[in-house]
């Protein structure tokens, strides 16, 4: 038996890939490993764990059983097998087997048939729902507040794997389907609310005004939520002068308003002495189409609270305050305005004379107070037939909402449905509100759906066009392609344009979706969400210093991204992002030595030392810890996991955790504890590297701020690598992860590769990580570099048939 397994492996490494180079030999040693301490057990037709050596005789099983080979290489790394009442080997055994069987894995993927993966159906997660919804539809509000968390897989939320669709979330998007509709298209427009104020007191004679008495047009709850509410305050009257105390100039008022919607702006006004008196009716703002000459305005009495334009002067003739003068002017679209004057006009031969009275303002609109979003939706030439206008409409709408362009049945369909609505006596708008509501429920729109070119086929294809401009937006924005995407893809152009469309989606804001969904699921600390810290111990943490926390790191890699910096600035930088409790916590000051005041954030240069890249943020040191002290072990975890890409095996069972009672705590500082706790010869081997790195960061503590001692006793952070490179303290350690590289950049290479694939990463994706890394080499470790290289390797841009010879299982 013991015979028949070595001969297996070396038969197993010598026949799977025929190839020039030969492949790797396993010498007497491991052979020796395999008959002393495999075979007894895992053989015949019951063997534990269902892995049996002696049934693995087909050819390319070092590929076909990569996962189960891969488990057992973990296990017995970690210790875990053989099991405690078997002989063990020792560490040399445990260190040559690993080396041969990696390099046995090594030849297998260089030698492989090539396999860009195949990514599952999957459908949107919460936050690619939100933003599509948000880009399609341009609703307000948040339809995914009430949909349950998404699962998690490869420490992401967008795996397809995991991403499954339960009933009680398939009725979340029914009920948010229907509250889209409605809240964005308006069958029967509400009318515009017109708000109107009268002024006690404004003229001595009248004393039957009632204060700010207001009317309002009857309207529903939904009216009333998307209507401006515009209230006008008290004013007093127009005056060039006078002995008691009045207004002397401009009379303003700033007004809630739509952005391009039509208003009108009235005022019924008497001028209570020497008729006529000249008026101007003022829109003021930033931003303004254009902006009244220097002249014009110096002839008003006083100043607009900034820029204005005068839309229109009168001539106040009337002087009865019971046949005022109502001064009527249309204010038309514009970019941006913020209320309304009146002002008087001075004669061009001196100064403005008179005085007017304001009796009471009205100020209407929008004229047409439906939202934005159903203008979006129903734009369409008024005049074309019922017919083409439905077509017109609807293939926007599709095209848009599933990704690419809809074919004719399913046009034909939508259109029949609009069509029934309108047959039943409703009107056009009810019944395109009822197709939107039907493609939002659909599963062309919820889930992202990549078809087999050829169904039966067993080799790769290239993605369609349409399909990897999907790939493309929910990797760099989480949402759905823009219509220059999507042109691009109906031209066929996308893919041999796709760089550049890169860049240009990168440096677009809505790729702050890789700052919010990608960095903090990569570096695990939307965990400090729910992360609790001993009050007793750590008396300065609070919701307020926790939100800084998070702050520093979405700036910080935002400000890389956007600068499109080194990704070997992740690892150590000479700047971050703080505010003044920030930077309390973390003892820095400004530049100049002053400290930095205020809850605004800014950006600090940093001494070389303490702080300085992710690893010394105090988001990561954080979650990182106990909520009682710090944990290297977990530190180094993380950092062989998120940062080097050599993720450890998962621990034996039965391994007791670290005293922490009183007695243990006072016996010793954190590290010699945890010396007597590696004694366990199970737990040495991982535990010799991931504390070493762990150790390095005790001199930040449970929330990140910057110690000396651990208690009472002194920190040593020496530590080695496996290889025996010594460093000491995070500085160092920061220093020599950032001077080798390629662990890092392969690393965030890999977990870049899984978010924007949907999909875990596998031993035939290799070949395309190590030539990503290659180019991020070639091109200085830019940002860019390594988005553009993901989106132009093979397990981006193609996908493999249904079968394929070779596939992992």
């Amino acid at each position: 038996m013991r015979f028949g397994a070595t001969m297996l492996f070396v038969w197993l490494v010598g026949v799977a890939y025929a190839a020039d180079e030969a492949p790797p030999g396993f010498p007497d040693d491991v052979q020796a490993f395999l008959g002393s301490y495999c075979v007894d057990c895992h053989s015949g037709e019951d063997p534990p764990a269902g892995v049996a050596f002696d049934g693995m005789r087909e050819a390319g099983s070092v590929v076909q059983h990569r996962r189960a080979w891969e488990s057992a290489l973990k296990m017995v790394q970690a210790g875990g097998m053989p099991p405690e009442e078997q002989p063990r080997p020792n560490v040399d055994e445990i260190d040559g087997f690993i080396s041969r069987l990696r390099a046995a894995f090594d030849y297998a993927d260089r030698h492989a048939k090539p396999n860009p993966g195949r990514v599952t159906m999957r459908r949107l997660n919460r936050v690619e729902y939100r933003n599509t919804i948000r880009d399609l539809i341009g609703v307000d509000f948040d339809p995914s507040e009430e949909f349950p968390s998404d699962n998690v897989g490869y420490g992401f939320d967008n795996i397809g794997d995991v991403l499954t669709l339960s009933p009680m979330l398939m009725e979340r998007y029914l009920a948010a389907a229907d509250s889209i509709a409605h809240r964005a298209i308006f069958p029967y427009p509400p009318d515009p609310r017109v708000r109107r104020a009268w002024h006690r007191g404004i003229d001595p004679r009248v004393d039957d005004y009632p204060q700010a008495a207001e009317e309002d047009e009857a309207e529903g709850p939904e009216q009333r939520e998307l209507r401006e509410a515009i209230v006008v305050q008290d004013w007093r009257r127009v005056s060039s002068g006078a002995s008691e105390p009045v207004e002397s100039g401009p009379l303003y008022r700033d007004y809630p308003w739509r952005e391009g919607a039509d208003y009108v702006f009235r005022a019924r006004v008497y001028a209570k002495s020497a008729p006529p008196v000249r008026v101007a009716v003022l829109v003021y703002g930033e931003g303004l189409p254009e902006t009244a000459s220097e002249d014009e305005l110096a002839g008003l009495v006083g100043e607009a609270p900034g820029p204005a334009m005068i839309l229109k002067t009168f001539d106040v003739t009337s002087d009865d305050r019971d046949e005022p003068e109502t001064l009527e002017i249309a204010v038309p679209p514009m970019a941006q305005w913020k209320g309304m004057a009146l002002a008087l006009v001075a004669p061009e031969d001196g100064e403005p004379q008179g005085e007017i009275w304001v009796q009471n303002l009205e100020l209407e609109g929008p004229l047409d107070p439906r939202p934005d979003s159903h203008h979006r939706l129903l734009g369409r030439d008024e005049d074309e037939p019922p017919a083409e206008r439905t077509r017109e409409v609807l293939t926007r709408f599709l095209r848009q909402a599933y990704r690419r362009t809809p074919t004719a049945d399913e046009l034909r369909r939508m259109t029949s449905l609009v069509d029934s609505v309108v047959a039943d006596g409703e009107n056009w708008e009810a019944g395109i509100q009822l197709a939107v509501q039907a493609t939002l429920c659909s599963p062309k729109f919820l889930f992202r759906v990549e078809p087999d070119a050829q169904p039966q086929g067993e080799g790769t294809q290239a993605l369609d066009e349409f399909e990897l401009a999907s790939r493309l937006s929910y990797f760099l924005w989480s949402s759905m392609p823009d219509d220059e995407l999507l042109d691009a893809a109906a031209r066929g152009e996308l893919a041999a344009n796709i760089e550049a469309h890169t860049l240009r989606m990168l440096a677009d804001p809505k790729s702050r979706a890789l700052v919010e969904s990608f960095a903090p699921q990569w570096l695990q600390i939307q965990r400090l969400a729910t992360f609790a810290p001993d009050r007793e111990l750590f008396p300065t943490f609070n919701d307020r210093l926790r939100a800084a926390m998070l702050t520093e790191t979405s700036l910080f890699f935002e400000s890389v991204m956007r600068e499109d910096r080194s990704i070997l600035d992740l690892i150590d930088a000479d700047y971050t992002f703080l505010n003044e409790r920030l930077a309390n916590h973390y003892g820095v000051k400004a530049a100049n030595g002053d400290p930095i005041e205020g809850d605004e954030f800014r950006r600090v240069s940093l001494p070389q030392g303490q702080r300085g890249g992710l690893l010394t943020q105090a988001s990561v040191l954080t979650v990182t810890s106990n909520p009682t002290r710090t944990s290297p072990v977990k530190r180094g975890r993380w950092a062989l996991e998120q940062i080097l890409g050599e993720p450890p095996p998962p621990p034996p069972p039965d391994v007791p955790d670290l005293p922490e009672d009183e007695q243990a705590v006072g016996s010793g500082s954190i590290r010699e504890r945890m010396e007597i706790h590696r004694k366990n010869p199970s737990c040495a081997n991982c535990h010799k590297e991931m504390d070493a790195i762990g150790f390095a960061f005790e001199n930040y503590d449970a929330i990140g701020a910057y110690r000396e001692k651990d208690g009472q006793y002194d920190i040593d952070t020496a530590g080695e690598f496996a290889d025996g490179t010594q460093f000491r303290g995070a500085a160092d350690l920061k220093r020599i992860i950032a001077g080798r590289k390629t662990p890092f950049a392969r690393c965030l290479t890999e977990k870049l590769l899984t978010y924007a694939l949907g999909r875990g990463t596998e031993s035939y994706d290799r070949p395309a990580v190590e030539r990503i890394v290659g180019r991020l080499e070639a091109d200085e470790y830019r940002f860019s570099a390594l988005v553009a290289a993901i989106v132009q390797s093979d397990p981006f841009r193609k996908r493999r048939g249904a079968m394929i010879v070779g596939d992992a299982e």
